[in-house]
C-alpha cells in the first residue's frame, strides 16, 4: 500500500498541511467537521494506488492549518480560495475535487465558481442545492420554532467549544458514533429538545466503538481537538448567512462538470425524498448516486472498500 507523506504548503495567505500519495491526475479530498484529513486515511493510498496524485488537507481552522482568529474569515468564499490556491501551490492547473459533509459545499462551490480549475465534483453525504431564497438562519428559526437545532446553537461563539473541549474524547466518541449507522441516531432529529438543550444532549451515548472506529483513530482525533480546539470548524458554520449573502451573484447557476455523489441510506440525507431531484436540478451531468445500505453520515470511514471502489469508478471514467 502506498504511503502518505505530510507537508505544509502555502495557500491563499495560510500555511496549509497536507496529507498526500500518488502520481498522476490530481484529486482533492475536502473533510467535514468535526474531523480533518484523517477521516479520508482509507481512501488516499486507495486512490493513489489507482494512478491519481491524492491530496487532503487540513482544511481552514483545522489541525495543523492555520486557523485564523477572525470569525468573519471562514466563509465559502475563504474556503474555495484555499483549494483553489492548493491546486496553483501543488504546481497544477486542474483537479477534481471531491468532499465530506461541511467539505461536499466547499467541493461544489469549487466546481460552480472555478469551473476552470476543477474538471470534476463529487460529494458524500451533502448534496448539492440552488441558493436558498432567504438566510439559512432564518428558514431554521422558522423551522424550528422553540425546538433546539444545532446549527443556531453554534451561532454563538464561546458556547459549543466549550461543551465539546469539556471531554474532548467523550465528545468525539459519542458524536462520531452518535451519527454513525450503528446508532439509531433518534435523539438526533426525530426527537426535538427545547431550544435551552445542548448539542450533545440530542447524540446518543456511545458504550463500545463501532467496528469501523478503532481506539487509535479516537486518539488522533481526540489529540487533534485537545490541541486545536473546536472553534476554527465551529466557525464554519457562523458564517452561513454572510456566505449565502456574498454567493447571490450565482443564484441559479449550474454545476456543468462531470459530478458523483455518494450518501449512506441511514444518513440524515435520507429523510428528504426529493435531494435527488433537488441535486439534478443544480447539476445536470449528476451521475447515479450510490446510496450504500446501513450505513450513516461518516460515509468513507463507515464503508472505505464501498467508497473507495466507487470514487474510483468515477475518476476512471472522466
Amino acid at each position: 500500500m502506498t504511503d502518505i507523506n505530510h507537508r505544509t504548503v502555502s495557500t491563499n495567505g495560510l500555511n496549509m498541511h497536507i496529507a498526500e500519495a500518488g502520481k498522476g491526475p490530481l484529486v482533492i479530498l475536502c473533510h467535514g467537521f468535526p474531523e480533518s484529513w484523517y477521516s479520508w486515511r482509507h481512501q488516499i493510498p486507495a486512490l493513489a494506488d489507482a494512478g491519481y496524485h491524492v491530496v487532503a488537507p487540513d482544511q481552514r481552522g483545522y489541525g495543523r492549518t492555520d486557523a485564523p482568529a477572525a470569525i468573519e474569515d471562514y466563509t465559502q468564499m475563504h474556503l474555495v480560495g484555499d483549494i483553489v490556491g492548493l491546486v496553483h501551490a501543488l504546481g497544477e492547473e486542474q483537479a477534481v475535487v471531491i468532499g465530506h459533509d461541511w467539505g461536499a459545499p466547499v467541493a461544489w462551490n469549487c466546481a460552480m465558481w472555478r469551473p476552470d480549475i476543477f474538471r470534476a465534483v463529487a460529494a458524500l453525504s451533502v448534496p448539492a442545492s440552488d441558493r436558498a431564497p432567504v438566510a439559512p438562519t432564518d428558514s431554521m428559526r422558522a423551522m424550528f420554532g422553540e425546538n433546539f437545532f444545532y446549527i443556531l446553537y453554534f451561532q454563538t461563539p464561546g458556547v459549543a467549544e466549550h461543551e465539546l473541549q469539556h471531554d474532548v474524547r467523550r465528545s468525539m466518541r459519542d458524536f462520531l458514533y452518535g451519527a454513525s449507522g450503528n446508532s439509531s441516531g433518534a435523539r438526533m432529529m426525530a426527537n426535538p429538545l427545547p431550544n435551552t438543550a445542548f448539542f450533545l444532549d440530542m447524540i446518543p451515548k456511545c458504550d463500545e466503538l463501532p467496528p469501523w472506529l478503532t481506539e487509535e483513530d479516537l486518539d488522533y482525533f481526540t489529540s487533534e481537538f485537545t490541541r486545536t480546539g473546536f472553534r476554527g470548524g465551529l466557525n464554519w458554520y457562523r458564517n452561513i448567512d454572510r456566505s449565502w449573502a456574498l454567493s447571490a451573484g450565482f443564484q441559479g447557476k449550474k454545476i456543468e462538470q462531470p459530478a458523483f455523489f455518494i450518501s449512506g441510506d441511514k444518513d440524515l440525507i435520507s429523510a428528504n425524498p426529493v435531494w435527488e431531484k433537488n441535486m439534478r436540478a443544480v447539476v445536470p451531468n449528476l451521475a447515479d448516486p450510490v446510496i450504500l445500505p446501513g450505513i450513516g453520515h461518516w460515509t468513507q470511514q463507515e464503508a472505505p472498500a464501498e467508497t473507495n471502489a466507487a470514487l474510483i469508478r468515477f475518476l476512471n471514467s472522466l
